[in-house]
C-alpha cells in the first residue's frame, strides 16, 4: 500500500530531479488500483501535461511496466500495437511512468510529464528511487 506520506516523498525526489535539469513537471502518483493519491503540478509546466502524468501513472500500474518499455512493444507490429486505445483512453505509450514496488511487488505507479522522454523517465526514475 502507498501512504499519502510515500507519495510526498516520492514526489519530492522527483521534483527535486526535475529543478536540477531546469524542466519543470506534472508529477502523480496512483495507488495500487492505478487511482491518484497525489499530484504536483511545477510552476511552468504545461497545463496539457497534467492529464497525461495522471494517465502514465495509471498505464504503468495497469500493466506493472515502465511506459517507455510499453511504447517500444506497441508500435506497429509489436506484441502490445494498439494498446493505446484501450482502457477508454487512459493509456499512455510516452516514457515517464514507472511502477513503484516494495519487496518486489507493484504497489502503485509515479507518472511524469512535461518535458522529453528521457526527461520525463529520468525524473520518475528518480521519483521511484525514493519509494
Amino acid at each position: 500500500m502507498i501512504t499519502l506520506s510515500d507519495a510526498r516523498r516520492v514526489i519530492a525526489a522527483a521534483e527535486q530531479k526535475a529543478a536540477e535539469i531546469k524542466q519543470p513537471m506534472n508529477i502523480a502518483v496512483a495507488d495500487g488500483g492505478g487511482n491518484l493519491i497525489a499530484h504536483v503540478r511545477m510552476d511552468g509546466a504545461w497545463l496539457g501535461s497534467i492529464d497525461i502524468s495522471i494517465k502514465k501513472a495509471y498505464t504503468s500500474r495497469a500493466f506493472d511496466i515502465a511506459t517507455r518499455d510499453l511504447a517500444t512493444h506497441s508500435q506497429s507490429g509489436g506484441q502490445f500495437f494498439g494498446i493505446h486505445a484501450s482502457n477508454d483512453g487512459k493509456i499512455m505509450i510516452f516514457a515517464g511512468g514507472i511502477p513503484l514496488k516494495r519487496d518486489g511487488k507493484v504497489d502503485g505507479a509515479i507518472g511524469v510529464s512535461g518535458g522529453s522522454g528521457e526527461q520525463d523517465h529520468a525524473v520518475a526514475e528518480a521519483g521511484a528511487a525514493a519509494f
